[in-house]
């Protein structure tokens, strides 16, 4: 494989844990670049657990034609 289009169109018919484990590799070697990498987001479990609460409200507001 020598192109991005080639390497995604192949990511696209792996298995999920592979999926997995080319991010992880991916993540390994980017990390051992000298380019600086956005910070991990660190998002407590509370607040994610809102966003998904209020999305699932309005979702249920928009099936209702609010």
């Amino acid at each position: 494989m020598s192109s991005l289009l080639e390497i995604e169109e192949a990511a696209d018919v792996l298995p999920v844990e592979e999926k997995k484990e080319l991010v992880a590799f991916l993540l390994t070697r980017l990390r051992s670049t000298d380019d600086e990498l956005p910070p991990v987001r660190d998002i407590p479990k509370a607040t994610i657990d809102k966003w998904v609460t209020d999305d699932e409200e309005g979702y249920s507001k928009f099936l209702a034609g609010a």
